[in-house]
């Protein structure tokens, strides 16, 4: 059960402007299954993405990436799940390419303005010839009103849809971002998370919205961990419709620019934690925040070694207060000239550690205490900078327990 996250409220979705979703069943990998989006642009919408930096990338990704670089305009969206077409080689390209052609055949469009997305298992055979066939019911669904179908439909392992939505002022003009996402394992974002979509009607500037994607990655969906692996089809795309009647935004350090911001990086947010609370078994919603390193960089090195040590995350999971692991994987986060005996260790109210060592009023009963919570935040004080506003970085991640490996070992059963 996913920790402290319900299923969205359709009414709470706001529909983008210019943006409109159908869903189908096309049997990719399971019968009577809704595994099929389609999302479609109205003319004069900007599109901007992040993918995965593994190398080993998916075939999908691989097609999103040439497609966005040619500067031509998307108008169309298509998303599979229950086959990642990775680990497919020149077979996988093929086939990517196909959906693309038959999607912009049937809107009248190029398939260089059709960006591709897959996620399920890894060097299978994608099936086109079903996602191909299943085309037009998916653009006969197709409304503005769809996005907690669309939410569900992109779900592989996920127990919960994923979707946020937000309202902002914009000179004057009432702005809509919303969105979706998946994702339960195979989660150590390395730009964003396995398959991300927010759209806003805000009249934003290409270049404007290619800076806003890679900030609200990194201000979300690269500060999550569930089992420290990074995804082969890792996409986030930020679409804006560019429908709102306010003036173009074409910069972010200005007032209009950081209302936006504002409002994308909060959904980003909220989708990325939403995939932590949702992690394959989790039991424990864990945020760790590092403060006092010398830069932002540094403290987060040390959060995300906190976060994707597996001692650590299973001690979480038994409630179990061991929190030297916590301090050792401090010490191995590579910061070379580290001196522990200024770390102090906090575990939500409770004072463990100071001057790198146990506290003096510490009791074990205090950190079981609030290791049986739900929710937890680790707070670490490297001590190498001093006074406001010095580096801190935070990352969020959950427990790991057995379900996690259960999960994963049935996975394609």
């Amino acid at each position: 059960m996913p920790v402290n996250l319900a299923a969205p409220n359709p009414a709470d979705l706001h529909p983008v402007p210019g943006v409109e979703i159908g869903i189908a069943m096309a049997g990719v990998r399971k019968a009577n299954r809704r595994d099929l989006t389609v999302i479609t642009l109205e003319p004069g919408a900007a599109v901007a993405g992040v993918f995965t930096q593994n190398r080993f990338c998916a075939a999908p990704v691989q097609l999103c990436q040439r497609h966005l670089e040619a500067g031509g305009e998307i108008r169309a969206l298509l998303v599979n799940t229950g086959n990642a077409n990775a680990g497919t080689g020149a077979d996988g390209l093929v086939r990517a390419r196909s959906t693309c052609a038959a999607l912009a055949a049937r809107l009248g469009v190029a398939p260089e303005q059709v960006l591709p997305f897959s996620t399920g298992v890894i060097m299978e055979t994608l099936p086109n010839e079903r996602i191909e066939a299943a085309l037009p019911a998916a653009l006969a669904d197709r409304k503005a009103a769809a996005w907690d179908a669309a939410a569900e439909a992109i779900m592989t392992t996920d127990t919960v849809a994923k979707a946020a939505s937000r309202r902002v002022t914009i000179g004057g003009v009432p702005v809509t971002v919303t969105g979706i996402a998946k994702g339960a394992g195979m989660i150590r974002p390395n730009m964003a998370t396995m398959l991300g979509f927010v759209a806003t009607d805000a009249n934003v500037a290409p270049g404007a919205l290619r800076a806003l994607v890679r900030e609200a990655a990194d201000r979300s969906f690269n500060r999550i961990t569930v089992d420290g692996d990074t995804s082969t089809n890792d996409s986030f795309v930020l679409i804006a419709s560019r429908r709102a009647p306010h003036a173009e935004i074409a910069a972010l350090d200005t007032p209009e620019g950081r209302a936006l911001r504002q409002a994308v990086v909060a959904v980003a947010e909220q989708l990325a934690q939403a995939i932590v609370r949702d992690g394959e078994g989790a039991t424990k919603f864990i945020t760790v925040r590092v403060e006092g390193g010398r830069s932002e960089d540094e403290c987060r090195r040390v959060a995300y070694a906190i976060a994707h040590s597996p001692l650590v995350k299973t001690a979480f999971f038994a409630s179990d207060p061991n929190l030297g692991r916590i301090l050792a994987a401090v010490g191995y986060a590579g910061i070379d000239d580290l001196d522990q005996g200024l770390i102090d260790l906090h575990l939500d109210d409770v004072h463990v550690a100071t001057r790198g060592g146990r506290h003096p009023a510490y009791q074990e009963a205090d950190g079981q205490r609030v290791m049986k919570q739900s929710e937890i935040t680790v707070r670490v004080d490297l001590h190498r900078t001093e006074g406001a506003g010095r580096p801190q970085a935070t990352v969020w991640t959950c427990d790991l327990s057995h379900d996690y490996v259960t999960i994963n070992a049935d996975y394609r059963s």
